[in-house]
């Protein structure tokens, strides 16, 4: 009974991948940034406003994502969290319904998809700290990986029920040659707005296993909220001048945070970058998404298992060399030349070389997400976990502007959607540089004890 308990809560846990990854999948990436592009009918405008928005997000997200996880591992109540937070997921998707092409207002548009995204992101920090209670260590890597693949496999049926059944192509219908279903209107793009409610309706039936399933774990230390709050600030500050004594977490903590800064910033302009350059419609990027989620969700079990073999390190190495390779490589793609190769007009090399490169990153992103969030775990004081996810999610969006922003900088300046994915390349070869001080294992326990 014991043993299925367990099995039980791990599923819950996995569930919430399921639920959530339709936001990066379906909003982040391939349905609505495409769609944006399509309404501001200009692939660099489009992708400057992207990137000043999302950036905008990440800095709110940075301000108070250590300051939750303190509270938490104080007060406890991580369900509660998650079930506040997913509030603010539902009601930021559902608002973006109201992207309507007659009547578009960027910015109110793009508060709607930051409220979104901050619940997703606050939400992630408590599910993430849950991890170690799942199993025992050597367990850990498989068990993320599992849950980072079902993830994927859930944003591949969302975006291929999205394509199938609602997202218009340039002749007002779908993937498959239907008219949106549900009564909507293709002509006012309706069906490619549903993407918002869809998301948020997707996330409300799937967490239900999680909160049917998943529990905490007891708090043996469990304060009131209100003193919590009280107590928390000094002791976060105290955290942070602890760290140059923890010099494996605090190189990790900032190696993380400017390759997933990087990562995530080509999946979010993945998308809108295609469109832009390559001329895509909506339905094209989403048969690309569906490249990206398929290799995603096989590389993400692959990356558990050889987490669990040889460990999180020479994963998050392979992947982030891999990745470096694969956003140089994005620069070089457009209509008229693949890699500095001219090719005739109404060529398909451009579109073949992108789909591999979407391929590429699938399988390099997937594994290097799960292997990083098992190698926070082996870095993470394990009497402050929640805390730990904190400060990994401070160190996810602290510079989660920087991407973004330098992007829409870049493409501002240099007027070209292919010279504003160069910022990506360097801030990869950052992050792989300060991994040569990242130690496998984490800090001695010993080295807690100290600090604590």
């Amino acid at each position: 009974m014991a043993d299925r308990g367990a099995r039980r809560r791990i599923w819950g846990w996995w569930f919430f991948d399921w639920a959530s990854q339709p936001f990066s999948t379906l909003l982040l990436t391939f349905i609505f940034a495409p769609y944006v592009k399509d309404l501001l009918d200009d692939g660099s405008a489009a992708q400057a406003a992207w990137g000043y928005g999302v950036g905008a997000a990440g800095i709110l997200i940075a301000l108070a994502a250590p300051v939750l996880g303190a509270i938490a591992d104080k007060s406890g109540g991580r369900m509660g969290w998650i079930a506040l937070f997913s509030l603010l997921y539902v009601a930021g998707s559902w608002g973006l319904w109201w992207a309507a092409p007659d009547n578009f207002n960027i910015v109110l548009i793009l508060m709607s998809f930051g409220l979104g995204l901050m619940g997703l992101e606050f939400a992630t920090i408590f599910i993430n700290a849950m991890l170690p209670d799942l199993g025992p260590r050597a367990e850990l890597g498989r068990i993320s990986g599992a849950g980072w693949a079902f993830g994927y496999l859930g944003g591949l049926v969302a975006l291929m029920i999205m394509l199938a059944f609602f997202a218009e192509g340039d002749g007002g219908r779908t993937l498959i040659g239907l008219v949106p279903a549900l009564g909507l209107d293709g002509a006012a793009r309706e069906g490619t707005r549903f993407v918002g409610p869809f998301t948020a309706l997707w996330y409300l039936l799937f967490m239900i296993p999680f909160f049917f399933w998943m529990r905490e774990a007891p708090h043996p230390h469990r304060t009131t909220l209100k003193g919590a709050v009280r107590t928390v600030w000094p002791e976060l500050k105290a955290t942070l001048r602890r760290l140059p004594r923890a010099p494996s977490l605090m190189a990790y903590l900032a190696s993380s945070m400017l390759y997933r800064d990087a990562l995530n910033g080509i999946y979010v302009f993945g998308g809108i970058y295609a469109a832009g350059v390559l001329g895509w419609s909506v339905v094209d990027v989403g048969i690309f998404g569906i490249i990206a989620l398929l290799t995603g969700a096989a590389f993400s079990w692959v990356g558990g298992q050889a987490d669990h073999r040889f460990g999180p390190k020479p994963v998050i190495v392979v992947t982030v060399i891999a990745l470096t390779l694969i956003a140089a490589g994005v620069i070089f793609i457009s209509r008229e030349a693949v890699f500095g190769i001219a090719v005739a007009p109404g060529s398909n090399l451009p579109d073949i070389a992108f789909y591999v490169l979407g391929a590429a990153i699938g399988s390099a992103g997937g594994a290097l997400q799960t292997a990083s969030r098992t190698m926070m775990v082996r870095q993470a004081d394990p009497a402050r976990m929640t805390e730990g996810f904190g400060l990994y999610a401070l160190a996810g969006k602290a510079t989660a502007f920087l991407a973004p922003i330098s992007i829409g900088v870049v493409t501002d300046v240099t007027g070209s959607q292919q010279m504003g994915i160069a910022p990506l390349v360097v801030l990869f070869l950052l992050g792989l540089f300060l991994l040569l001080f990242v130690k496998a294992d984490g800090e001695r326990a010993e080295t807690w004890h100290a600090l604590s």
